[in-house]
């Protein structure tokens, strides 16, 4: 069922225009080349328009946020929105700082994404956003950790702002929830280990970008293609490890995993379960 999006990626090789922070810029570009596609990172306003226009879809990342780099992100999400192709929001550490936060609120407002991806806390401050006309800062959000948990927290946010924008949500943590507001999907995917490096939410918004831009006539299930394959990849990267092995292995791993990834092991492995938004406490 899933696996046929990532033969898709591997078919169309779309060209991924990422916008995102220095510190994960490398994996990022090179899980993209694992899953099949091609990465572009430019962040230079006087260029990523036309970037945008070579390419099959768009990633903008928050992490090192700066004045430069986020009119980068306004200038490449306007052409991107004029031609056409889908856009992944990463609102890394929305709600840690005031204008963190305003910036978030502003490229939501201008961009209309297809996909938001990030941890609870980011997601709440993004939901808060759109119910309110006053801005929202938190100062709880601890760089790409979440320190607020539980099931319910995440689906009501993730419901609340997929219906507000339009976008489908996904929310990572422990399970991975993704909704349109109408459809809850749950992977059970992964491996704490992501957790100790750097850029794993990073690398995922980039990969769903690669599925929906290869796949954009089942947005929901491309985007549940592509986090199952993230966890399966932190699995199967768990799995090679040794006790000599850190997470420097892993991270390594990890894209390997990916690399050698195929459709028949993303179905096989995929941990998937789904129902209505509504149906939360059933």
């Amino acid at each position: 069922m899933y696996g046929k999006y990532l033969d898709n990626v591997r078919k169309m090789q779309p060209m991924i225009h990422s916008i995102t922070n220095y510190v994960t810029a490398n994996d990022v570009a090179n899980m993209l080349f694992a899953c099949g596609a091609a990465p572009c990172m430019a962040d230079d306003v006087n260029e990523v328009k036309d970037i945008v226009m070579l390419s099959s879809g768009l990633t903008v990342n928050l992490g090192t946020l700066n004045k430069d780099r986020f009119e980068a992100m306004v200038v490449a999400a306007t052409a991107a929105i004029r031609s056409g192709k889908p856009i992944v929001f990463d609102p890394v550490g929305a709600g840690s700082s005031e204008s963190r936060t305003a910036g978030a609120k502003q490229f939501l407002f201008l961009s209309k994404p297809t996909v938001i991806r990030g941890n609870l806390s980011e997601i709440k401050v993004l939901a808060e956003i759109q119910s309110s006309d006053r801005p929202v800062f938190r100062g709880l959000t601890r760089g790409v950790d979440s320190p607020i948990a539980g099931f319910r927290d995440s689906l009501q946010s993730a419901v609340t702002l997929a219906k507000k924008t339009g976008a489908i949500t996904v929310v990572t943590g422990e399970s991975d929830l993704i909704t349109d507001g109408k459809t809850l999907v749950c992977v059970s995917n992964g491996d704490p280990l992501l957790k100790k490096i750097t850029g794993s939410g990073c690398m995922m918004s980039a990969v769903i970008t690669a599925f929906i831009s290869a796949n954009p006539d089942n947005l929901l299930e491309a985007v549940t293609a592509a986090v199952c394959a993230i966890g399966i990849c932190g699995e199967t990267a768990r799995e090679r490890m040794t006790k000599e092995d850190g997470n420097a292995t892993f991270r390594n791993y990890f894209i390997d995993a990916m690399y050698n990834l195929d459709g028949d092991t993303l179905d096989s492995k995929a941990k998937v379960s789904i129902k209505g938004a509504q149906d939360e406490d059933k």
